[in-house]
């Protein structure tokens, strides 16, 4: 799954890697937390790409509940196609969640030591997100969205079972495209990224609160250079 992640990228840098005329300026967040808001790319209504600010936990449009979303901040690529909660922003609301890092806890581990994957030149790179209105009874709005995920790769697969799809810069186009989608050709997009292109390391347990939003949380643990054959990858 993907719970944290990070997007501490100048702007600049987003707006170039994404193509968008502009952006406004964003703080750097380094524990970025589900129902918090958070930056999506997706296509207005002229189909030019547009990054808008929306709440992390997807909520179906035909939710009577909008408390919902905080289980909805993934969704599961073998699934979203069919899946009700998903099915129709899959055809119609894709968007990419811009990042450059994500955590994960270790299942089983004593204490789930928490870690951090991000590339390897510690680049920016793009989820593939699902992006959904709703609206109350009451004449309330919200917009929100979901991180798909997929099986783990090779780094990853140690620390949990599954992990975020992280798109290719080539693919945006793809994922991004109006009706009507090729169900075909998005979801071979829905792949683990490539091992070595990435890198791995464990993180102190300041990350656990997402009260906590500092340069502190990517900091590496005093065990972080431990052996594969350690107790974090062991």
């Amino acid at each position: 799954m993907c719970g944290r992640f990070t997007l501490k990228t100048h702007t600049e840098h987003v707006r170039t890697l994404f193509k968008l005329d502009k952006a406004p300026t964003m703080s750097p967040r380094y524990n970025i937390a589900p129902t918090q808001p958070v930056a999506v790319v997706r296509l207005d209504a002229s189909s030019a790409r547009e990054l808008a600010h929306v709440q992390w936990g997807l909520i179906p449009h035909w939710a009577r509940d909008p408390s919902i979303g905080a289980r909805m901040i993934n969704a599961r690529s073998e699934t979203i196609a069919d899946k009700p909660a998903f099915r129709s922003a899959f055809c119609r609301r894709r968007c990419l969640i811009p990042a450059d890092g994500f955590y994960e806890w270790k299942k089983g581990a004593a204490g789930k030591p928490p870690v951090y994957m991000h590339m390897a030149d510690d680049a920016p790179f793009a989820f593939a997100g699902l992006w959904e209105h709703w609206q109350g009874g009451n004449g309330s709005e919200i917009e929100s969205c979901t991180i798909i995920t997929v099986q783990a790769n090779e780094l990853l697969e140690p620390v949990h079972d599954r992990m975020p799809v992280i798109l290719d810069a080539h693919d945006f186009d793809t994922w991004l495209a109006p009706e009507p989608a090729d169900a075909k050709a998005l979801c071979a997009l829905l792949q683990p990224y490539p091992s070595d292109a990435m890198d791995v390391y464990a993180v102190s347990p300041f990350v656990n609160s997402p009260r906590n939003d500092s340069d502190r949380c990517v900091e590496r643990a005093p065990w972080a250079d431990e052996p594969a054959g350690g107790t974090l990858f062991g």
